[in-house]
């Protein structure tokens, strides 16, 4: 096969070598924030993204916005911000990070209730969220939420229409083993499953520029965090993240890299690197597996480069994806490594998913960490209204 006809590796990306190879590094607050930084290999942005709104709608108690912006390089990222209807004054900005949850096809979406939902998104919810539209609920109590599509997931993926040749190989025993299970695949099963094969494509591309998965998914985030900082009507000073499964790993990343996150919430996502080996490690995207990040310190121990955040960890004790050994070991450790009140962890009864009881415990925690008086300790005790 010459040149002219072989497929790209990285088709919808052919710009992104050019603008990471040479790139200078995320600048965090601090030299543990930095050291992360540079362990995932986050670029640093370009500034401001211009932020274009396409729609705004109005329903049961939130206003939704669909908007858009161009990054750097890739595809346009698509966004929604969901807000309190009627509600004047500041409010506290929230950005909900969506799951890996091997959906590729969409992103965001599946955390937005929206006029048509794809049924892709539908199901992600269903599956992983107990039906409930995480960052539509978020708003409903009281906060101006970000959601959006992060790197290699729904308006930023790859063009997998024609596979490169490894993807395709792979691809096309899925497809035979669908066919011989009379399975006719949706559009977006048979996108994911080019996706999963196609993601160490991504994490290999991705260590050739210096970079990881995992640092493009926070190159996207801060980018996110930056827009939705700058929305009017947000207080800046009250920010907070909120993710589950591979959004729990976004939301703890986001902490250290940049202190404006007062406040984080990683459900169902964390554990010790040592707890994964030997039969665990396979269960686990790139997302988590950044080559070295272990010798920056364990998984738990991350939360330390975050100077300025408040954090509610979530392990589900029937978690497929982690040993119970390895969740109660990481809460300990935590535990001596926030003696005061910065950590919280809970267990919760069941399987890899955030239910609604847990999403209820995370949104009450984000109100009592982000309220007005958690940024002005003076304020309360002085009695200001």
């Amino acid at each position: 096969m010459d040149e002219a006809s072989r497929p790209s590796a990285i088709a919808g990306y052919e710009d992104w070598p050019d603008y990471v190879r040479d790139r200078p590094r995320h600048t965090a607050a601090d030299l543990r924030g930095q050291e992360l930084a540079d362990a995932l290999g986050v670029p640093e942005r370009s500034g401001l993204p211009e932020v274009s709104v396409h729609w705004e709608e109005t329903y049961d108690g939130v206003t939704t916005s669909q908007l858009s912006w161009q990054l750097g390089f890739g595809p346009r990222t698509t966004g929604w911000l969901v807000r309190p209807a009627g509600r004047s004054g500041s409010l506290p900005g929230v950005l909900a990070l969506h799951c890996h949850g091997g959906n590729k096809f969409g992103g965001a979406d599946r955390l937005v209730e929206l006029p048509v939902n794809h049924p892709s998104a539908a199901a992600a919810r269903a599956g992983h969220y107990d039906g409930r539209a995480l960052a539509t609920e978020t708003a409903r109590r009281g906060f101006a939420v970000l959601a959006h599509d992060s790197f290699a997931w729904g308006s930023r993926r790859f063009d997998l229409s024609t596979p490169p040749w490894r993807t395709a190989s792979a691809l096309e025993a899925r497809r035979a083993q669908w066919r011989q299970n009379g399975v006719v695949p949706s559009e977006a099963d048979d996108y994911n499953a080019a996706a999963g094969f196609h993601e160490d494509t991504i994490a290999k591309t991705a260590g050739l520029l210096g970079t990881s998965l995992a640092g493009m998914v926070a190159y996207d985030d801060l980018a996110a965090l930056d827009i939705l900082a700058a929305m009017p009507g947000v207080d800046s000073s009250r920010l907070g993240c909120i993710g589950f499964s591979g959004g729990g790993g976004r939301s703890l990343a986001l902490a250290a890299l940049d202190g404006r996150v007062r406040a984080s919430v990683v459900a169902c996502m964390m554990t010790t690197f040592e707890s994964l080996l030997p039969v665990y490690l396979d269960a686990h995207s790139w997302l988590l597996q950044t080559p070295g990040l272990w010798k920056l310190g364990d998984w738990p121990e991350l939360t330390t480069r975050a100077a300025a955040a408040t954090f509610l960890v979530q392990y589900a004790l029937a978690d497929e994806l982690f040993p119970e050994d390895g969740m109660r070991q990481a809460h300990r450790k935590l535990e001596s490594l926030h003696p005061g009140t910065r950590y919280t962890g809970s267990f919760w009864p069941g399987g890899h998913v955030f239910t609604s009881a847990m999403q209820d415990e995370a949104l009450d925690f984000l109100a009592a960490t982000l309220e007005p008086s958690s940024t002005d300790p003076h304020q309360h005790l002085l009695g200001t209204p």
